[in-house]
């Protein structure tokens, strides 16, 4: 009875074949939640799949309809080994996105589980059915090297991430008590690199607005009116360029945080972005001058154009439009109120002549709000030095990541502090075709959370702050 051996037991199920078989069978559930025909397959997969696999665990497992109607079913397993012992809350969503069938390469599926080379390719085996099954082996690895796990395990699973997570800040409200908990560990997301293991602590949150200039109905010929009629996409074009310079640094500086706390540069010096052989070249000229590549994309706020229409793009015609269209996004920290910005973009475009572009923030009903966690707490420090522990490796400590998740349900909802331990890298074609793991990831994958989970069975927690 020893960590090692926990944590060779967890490795073990990556050598044996079981848990490639097992991902196998959840991989083939078709639980694309962009696709409106996909609920019996996100019922599915709770009830056929994971409850019976938790049930096997010591799981007492529940499966609930989404509360706003608008999305799929929740999942609560509870292993509950003595109530005087402290709870640990882990996550993962069972939805993916489409498959996008056609479009992978020659004998490739994303509904079969495929190995080439140290690769795994099918959808969801990093976002995120891999992810949560990989914590959940190395917790069976921990229980049944020790016997006890010494600690409770709530687990939530949810089957609408991929459509932005309706329903589960209401779901979470409504089951306070059998959500109640310690802390959140779960795995999302990506490493920033491939080699290097990786912390995030929270995400930054997604506003999308709209900008518009409308001058009249319909077209009007423009070899009769051009230079007559005020174009709105010239307007349009300026106006963002009001927002936003040619080299991508925002102009509109009421949005943006008014500094980088000193914990969080800290910590953004230790992290390093590379797109790597399977990403982009990063454009280094871009975005917010004086900035490292780490601090641009998890420290600072961004306004990104998301589309741009005038017109009849698909069958140009001779005519001045009528009006012109941009969806735009605002990526942001907590170091700024999200309520701020349409009326901080509004002023903006007016003292700067645009007062005729209308601007108007998008509600889906299912926007994440920002969240962070100080680098420097206790909780990071702790599970940082676990990772070291079991790799030799100091991770990289992101204080939240680029992209957003629900974790607002988490962090401000239940008040919980949230670290997430991605199992995955940047080039691994989520939400692409192609979507695969690398091995030797999750192999490490299985030996970080099998060192954590053990490690958090003999050692006293954090005490909530």
């Amino acid at each position: 009875m020893s960590r090692e051996a926990a944590i060779a037991a967890a490795r073990g199920m990556l050598e044996d074949g079981s848990l490639l078989a097992l991902l196998a069978r959840r991989v083939a559930i078709p639980t694309a939640s962009q696709d409106p025909d996909s609920g019996p397959h996100l019922w599915r997969y709770l009830e056929a799949e994971m409850a019976p696999d938790l049930a096997r665990i010591g799981f007492t497992c529940s499966v609930h309809p989404n509360p706003t109607g608008r999305g799929g079913p929740f999942l609560i397993g509870r292993r509950i080994e003595d109530p005087a012992l402290p709870t640990l809350l882990t996550y993962g969503h069972g939805d993916t996105v489409r498959g996008l069938d056609a479009e992978w390469l020659e004998g490739l599926s994303p509904w079969v589980l495929t190995q080439r080379g140290d690769r795994l390719y099918g959808r969801g085996i990093v976002d995120n059915k891999g992810q949560h099954a990989c914590n959940l082996a190395a917790l069976e690895a921990v229980l049944n090297t020790r016997g006890k796990l010494g600690f409770n395990v709530t687990i939530l699973l949810e089957t609408s991430e991929e459509v932005g997570s309706p329903g589960i800040d209401e779901f979470c409200r409504a089951h306070r008590e059998a959500l109640k908990a310690d802390v959140l560990i779960a795995s999302d997301g990506p490493r920033l690199v491939p080699e290097t293991p990786a912390l995030v602590l929270g995400t930054r949150g997604a506003l999308a607005l709209d900008l518009r200039v409308k001058y009249r109905e319909g077209g009007h010929h423009s070899g009769n009116w051009g230079g007559l009629l005020a174009n709105p996409g010239v307007r349009l074009a300026h106006a963002i360029a009001a927002i936003i310079d040619r080299d991508g640094h925002v102009l509109a500086r009421d949005i943006l945080p008014e500094r980088i706390p000193n914990s969080v540069r800290a910590a953004l010096a230790q992290c390093r972005v590379d797109g790597g052989a399977d990403g982009p070249e990063i454009n280094h000229w871009w975005g917010e001058r004086g900035l490292t590549a780490a601090e641009k994309v998890f420290g600072w706020n961004t306004f990104e154009v998301l589309a741009f229409q005038c017109g009849h793009p698909e069958a140009p015609v001779n005519a001045v439009p009528p009006e012109a269209f941009a969806r735009c996004q605002i990526r942001y920290t907590v170091d700024r109120d999200p309520a701020t910005f349409v009326p901080a973009i509004r002023r903006h475009l007016t003292e700067a002549g645009f007062d005729d572009v209308a601007v108007e923030a998008v509600r889906s009903g299912a926007e994440w709000a920002a969240t962070r966690m100080d680098p420097d707490g206790p909780w990071p420090q702790l599970v940082a030095a676990s990772i070291l522990r079991s790799t030799g490796k100091a991770p990289m400590i992101v204080p939240n990541a680029g992209g957003s998740l629900p974790n607002d349900s988490f962090a401000i909802t239940l008040g919980l502090p949230t670290v997430y331990i991605p199992h995955s890298y940047s080039g691994c074609s989520q939400h692409a075709p192609n979507e695969h793991a690398l091995l030797p990831i999750m192999r490490e994958g299985l030996e970080i959370a099998a060192g954590l989970f053990w490690d958090l069975g003999e050692q006293a927690w954090p005490k909530p702050a």
